[in-house]
């Protein structure tokens, strides 16, 4: 562990070093893509269709959980009437029911995040195109994002010089002819 942590150490170091040597020649700019994303005309679209997606996958869920409660319901009505045996086995056919239910959730939830890429995919892939024209044109030698995907701020402070200057929110909004 120790060794990797050298190793680790001694990679950071020899980037800094030609890092510093490199910094004259280093041009960074910064963008905010799900601004940009936001103001896409195709994405009220996107969402709607992710929306209509969700929503049928929420109707599918609230059926099964529908299901499930009327069986506990059921099941909590005869328990008391029922031989052990049959009390048994319609408590694992309850157990059953609940782990289907949590794995139909989970699968919506990972169908409804395979959507959300598929449709915001082909918008994404325009932006990254559209930020590697105005780098390219700007002679960048890096594009920051500012923010992450859940929305915490990355780039803390930026000087008004720089940010006038880097900051290529607005270029690619014209590249993209938003």
């Amino acid at each position: 562990m120790l060794k990797k942590l050298s190793i680790g150490l001694i990679l950071i170091i020899t980037s800094l070093i030609s890092f510093n040597s490199q910094a004259q020649d280093t041009r960074i700019g910064f963008v905010n893509p799900q601004a940009i994303l936001n103001r896409m005309p195709e994405m009220k679209a996107v969402q709607q269709r992710l929306q209509n997606f969700a929503d049928r996958k929420t109707l599918e869920i609230e059926q099964k959980d529908l299901e499930f409660k009327n069986a506990v319901n059921i099941y909590e009505q005869k328990k008391d009437v029922i031989s052990a045996a049959a009390k048994t086995a319609e408590e694992k056919k309850l157990e059953q029911m609940n782990e289907d239910l949590n794995n139909a959730t989970r699968a919506a939830q990972q169908e409804v995040q395979a959507k959300r890429n598929e449709l915001l995919g082909p918008l994404q892939n325009q932006i990254s195109d559209a930020i590697d024209a105005v780098a390219k044109r700007k002679n960048l030698s890096y594009v920051l994002n500012t923010t992450t995907r859940s929305g915490d701020i990355l780039i803390l402070y930026a000087s008004e010089k720089y940010s006038s200057e880097f900051n290529i929110t607005d270029d690619v909004m014209i590249e993209l002819g938003i």
